[in-house]
């Protein structure tokens, strides 16, 4: 019998990292999907690709394997998912152009999620998922989350490891800036 090859979307980073902004949150399937705007069949899909990639623990309960999946956004995640910046738009600012990046880079350019309701303008950079820019309204933790990602995916050396240490505290310790 052939086995089928497990293939990691950006949906199941995202909620990963979902999942991560909510600490030790108890949390349903229903409330991900509710506050991701996606159905829970694709939720329940993805906890299984990332089971099976070792980015959660492969039982049946929900345990982050941190360590993994560190390492895979910082080495992964801009080859996985890789992203070039795009024409002007507006929108939510992402990458060294959030506010969990913008203090401490000092950039002329901006970076943004398409997102008509977004106030800034900058250089279009495709969201891991399409409810991205919603969602993140929502919730500051994951906001912070995807936009080191997203410095990850488009930045220089520099942005890079200072995004993978802000990731570091915050997805091993669990300390966010709120």
């Amino acid at each position: 019998m052939k086995q089928k090859q497990i293939i990691l979307s950006p949906l199941d980073i995202l909620i990963l990292l979902k999942i991560i902004s909510l600490k030790d949150k108890k949390w349903l399937q229903i409330d991900l999907a509710e506050t991701l705007g996606i159905s829970q069949s694709e939720v329940s899909k993805s906890l299984k690709r990332l089971k099976t990639s070792w980015l959660l623990a492969p039982n049946n309960s929900i345990v982050i394997m941190r360590d993994n999946v560190l390492e895979f956004l910082r080495y992964g995640v801009k080859y996985s998912f890789p992203q070039r910046p795009g024409s002007i738009v507006r929108g939510i600012p992402t990458a060294h152009s959030a506010p969990v990046l913008s203090n401490e880079i000092l950039s002329s350019e901006n970076y943004v999620w398409p997102y008509a309701k977004g106030q800034t303008k900058g250089q279009s950079i495709t969201p891991l998922y399409p409810t991205v820019p919603k969602a993140s309204l929502d919730d500051k933790n994951l906001y912070e989350l995807l936009a080191l990602i997203d410095a990850i995916r488009i930045g220089n050396a520099r942005e890079k490891e200072l995004a993978y240490k802000k990731l570091k505290k915050r997805i091993i310790l669990g300390e966010y800036n709120n």
